[in-house]
């Protein structure tokens, strides 16, 4: 592999058409850590609004970590992996306590959330070190210029890495694999690196890196009750996503204790990883105990309906308000 070849053709290449991404704009650590982290198992297309939002809500590691956890999901709500928000609270107050952003390797890589890609995206893209950057994108582009699955991408990512300029080869392996390089389809013709890639003269670029196999999918339905009262909503815990808010459900057939359904109002469907569910949202009526009570058990949390927009609802929740309204109107 002619290291030096690639680094140039693929640099050029960046410089003429890279996409003008607001984290690109900038070589703040911080924003750049919440880019990286928002990009985890999630498309560009969709991370851009969150991100900008985030940015403009939470401009430093102290406006961050002086945000209570609740609101800072509630803000993230939508993205999903909803860890991630926890442990981007979490690092913003260790970031606040220190003062300042870590600005070596090791130091990024011990805080909550970071591992090796985003500990090398940051350090490589914000400072300038030499730590090359694997992510998926990388590691197809890899493998198919080496026509080879099983190689260490790791070792070679490190000696492709262009140690001038780390952090814009690093973008650039991953601009190609994101626009270029892609999984299935790939634009061999507009590639620059076309005439280095083994898997290219090989006729094997579509075949490559192997395929994973994904878990079964898991088909489930379950029912949400909308239970008001005298302006209140009934919230409970989500048994989904943890730090969120949702609304009491029925499973397998058994309502919640002093919980009891009522008229169906519609149905939607939700796709969590592997699990795919069908939503029945009925209205649902709360004994006269909990109805009374402010807050009952500890599972449940009545809440005034003008508070919700504040409140860290889970994605399901907020499908099944929707659907109620536009029943309801």
């Amino acid at each position: 592999m002619d290291a030096r070849a690639i680094r140039a053709a693929l640099g050029c290449w960046y410089d003429r058409n890279r996409r003008d991404l607001p984290w690109r704009r900038t070589r703040d650590p911080f924003a750049i850590w919440v880019s990286e982290i928002m990009l985890q198992q999630t498309r560009v297309a969709a991370v851009i609004p969150y991100y900008q939002r985030f940015i403009s809500a939470y401009p430093n590691a102290p406006a961050l970590a002086a945000a209570p956890e609740e609101q800072v999901l509630a803000m993230w709500s939508g993205l999903g992996y909803y860890s991630r928000a926890r442990n981007l609270h979490k690092t913003a107050s260790i970031v606040t306590q220190n003062g300042v952003f870590p600005r070596d390797f090791d130091s990024i890589r011990a805080l909550p959330g970071i591992g090796d890609y985003t500990a090398a995206a940051i350090s490589s893209i914000a400072f300038g070190l030499p730590h090359a950057a694997v992510d998926g994108n990388v590691r197809r582009v890899i493998v198919r210029l080496l026509n080879d699955d099983s190689a260490d991408v790791h070792a070679e990512a490190s000696r492709l890495l262009d140690r001038k300029d780390p952090g814009r080869w690093n973008e650039a392996v991953m601009e190609l694999g994101a626009t270029i390089c892609m999984p299935r389809d790939p634009r061999c013709e507009e590639c620059p690196v076309t005439k280095y890639c083994e898997a290219h003269i090989h006729g094997t670029q579509e075949s490559l890196p192997s395929k994973r196999v994904k878990p079964a999918p898991e088909r489930l339905e379950r029912t949400l009750l909308i239970v008001r009262h005298r302006g209140r909503m009934l919230l409970t815990a989500s048994s989904r996503v943890k730090g969120f808010w949702d609304l009491p459900e029925i499973v397998d057939g058994n309502p919640s204790g002093g919980i009891r359904p009522g008229v169906a109002l519609g149905w939607f469907r939700h796709t969590i990883t592997h699990r795919h569910y069908k939503f029945v949202v009925c209205e649902g009526r709360a004994s006269l105990d909990m109805a009374a009570a402010p807050r009952s058990e500890k599972q449940y949390r009545w809440v005034r309906q003008r508070k919700l927009p504040e409140i860290a609802l889970s994605t399901t929740a907020k499908k099944a308000l929707r659907l109620a309204e536009r029943v309801l109107q």
